[in-house]
């Protein structure tokens, strides 16, 4: 059983959580407090040790979780952000592999994100990940923008307008960086296509996720297939043809 805490300057946002933790997880989470304030939740950590923090992003007028973890020397524990942060801002949580809740909660939501928590393969160690985090949530243009990756040995932070393309390889993907050795990840291409959709990347074929940037040359054909920038011949499928064209035409 997983020992949790919550900490959140919403009654209502704290109610509606604990609700749903005791109604579905209850197996799984002990839920061990409740706490309003950066102050109390700081002492709560250090008191009561929890494995998880359910960690509100704005929790006062002038105080911030993030505020919070940086006065944890060693963060020994996983997080599960709850947010109403807007969509372009949800992007740094999706980026530094940080699990989070958009406001309201949602069940299905919710229950993603404990079996996620659950099934979790990811070495990276939660400090990496904060930081990655941080500096995302600082620099939200595309050029700025860091993803944190799993790899066998730890965790690897690769510059978003440095990959060429993805490619699937079943439950993993090979990354292709420019002027850097490939990664293979423990992250289904689906992952990726989510995440890197609105920067200019585009799914041109069910195995291939590619950096329209990156483009040398598209040759027409029933589908037809694109050269990279690293020479690599890219299939287009014949369903995603039109939609690919109209999105290269429009860079």
């Amino acid at each position: 059983m997983i020992t949790a805490i919550i900490i959140d300057d919403e009654q209502h946002c704290i109610d509606r959580l604990s609700f749903l933790l005791e109604k579905n997880f209850a197996a799984d989470i002990s839920l061990l407090g409740k706490f309003k304030t950066t102050e109390t939740g700081l002492k709560a950590i250090n008191d009561l040790q929890p494995e998880l923090i359910f960690l509100d992003v704005q929790i006062d007028d002038d105080k911030t979780g993030f505020d919070l973890l940086k006065q944890i020397q060693n963060i020994n524990f996983e997080v599960i952000f709850t947010t109403a942060f807007e969509k372009y801002a949800v992007q740094a949580f999706k980026f530094s592999a940080i699990d989070y809740l958009l406001k309201p909660v949602d069940a299905d939501d919710l229950r993603q994100a404990i079996n996620k928590l659950k099934e979790r393969i990811s070495q990276t160690s939660a400090a990496d990940k904060f930081e990655v985090l941080y500096h995302n949530l600082k620099n939200l243009s595309h050029f700025s923008k860091r993803i944190c990756v799993p790899i066998i040995n730890g965790f690897v932070v690769v510059q978003v307008s440095d990959i060429i393309r993805c490619e699937s390889e079943g439950n993993y993907t090979t990354l292709f960086i420019k002027d850097k050795p490939k990664l293979m990840v423990a992250k289904t291409l689906k992952e990726f296509d989510e995440m890197l959709s609105e920067y200019n990347f585009f799914r041109v074929h069910n195995s291939h996720l590619i950096n329209l940037n990156y483009i040398k040359t598209y040759n027409k054909g029933k589908g037809g297939f694109v050269i990279m920038t690293d020479n690599s011949s890219i299939e287009v499928s014949t369903r995603r043809k039109d939609e690919f064209l109209k999105k290269l035409m429009a860079v």
